[in-house]
């Protein structure tokens, strides 16, 4: 079963952190309307929705896949590079502990869910200004006994990986490579974006979930043969936010992983 967690907005989202859009006014009750909307169409898409309460101390806690990275046989408890973030993993983590055992990163490490593009078993991390080196290396100490292996990838132009590069499926990717080093992503189809902001997608089945506000990108899509359904985020696009950053989607069967190992 397809699970996917997700937590509701908080009354404080316009107080949330911004690197690389300026600040404009969000209308809560918009973006309450939009994520609602958001989580029913995860459902609708086969998903098993936890909806998390909002925590009013943490603007940008909607944002659940920054602090945990899911993967079949644990979870790795992220330490998020933004200071003002660190605690959004508490309450996160006690719900993940259903489903998976748990690792966490430690400081000096700082890592975020959206900076991981999951391909199989390989794990391309974007070091950015929320990823470093030492998060990088934490993570693939960390799932090395599971048979994953971590490849870093800079980030340049943008917040994390997955503002410019995510899977479409297990051989291609849709990309703005002008933010990132694509060489690591050399062997996959790359598909472009048309509009600057539209990478971040979210592959659920045989649908890839694509904000509203980019239709050329979703028509190079569907002509790539790619099913799409575009959902409309714009308020919370005001939040840095993408699809891909509201939900941590996994299945919900958990394969062995042995007993708790922290670094």
């Amino acid at each position: 079963m397809l699970r996917a967690i997700t937590r509701q907005v908080s009354p404080t989202l316009a107080d949330c952190n911004l690197t690389f859009i300026g600040r404009v006014e969000i209308d809560i009750g918009k973006a309450i309307e939009q994520h609602r909307a958001y989580e029913r169409t995860l459902e609708r898409l086969g998903a098993n929705v936890l909806s998390l309460p909002a925590e009013t101390a943490y603007p940008d806690g909607v944002f659940v896949e920054d602090p945990a990275i899911v993967l079949d046989q644990i979870a790795v408890i992220c330490r998020p590079g933004a200071a003002s973030r660190r605690g959004e993993e508490t309450s996160l983590a006690e719900a993940i502990a259903s489903f998976r055992e748990l690792r966490w990163i430690r400081e000096p490490a700082t890592i975020e869910g959206g900076d991981i593009v999951r391909i199989g078993k390989v794990l391309y991390a974007g070091v950015s200004r929320r990823t470093n080196l030492e998060g990088v290396r934490q993570l693939g100490e960390l799932t090395a006994p599971f048979g994953y292996r971590v490849v870093p990838v800079e980030v340049r132009g943008c917040l994390h990986l997955k503002s410019a590069c995510c899977p479409l499926d297990n051989s291609s990717l849709l990309t703005r490579r002008a933010w990132i080093d694509a060489a690591p992503f050399e062997s996959y189809r790359m598909i472009d974006v048309a509009e600057e902001w539209a990478a971040d997608v979210l592959p659920i089945g045989e649908t890839i979930l694509i904000p509203a506000g980019f239709p050329k990108t979703q028509e190079r899509l569907e002509q790539s043969g790619y099913r799409t359904l575009s959902i409309d985020v714009s308020e919370l696009q005001k939040a840095e936010a993408g699809v891909t950053c509201m939900s941590l989607i996994f299945d919900e069967r958990s394969l062995p992983a042995g007993g708790e190992q922290n670094l």
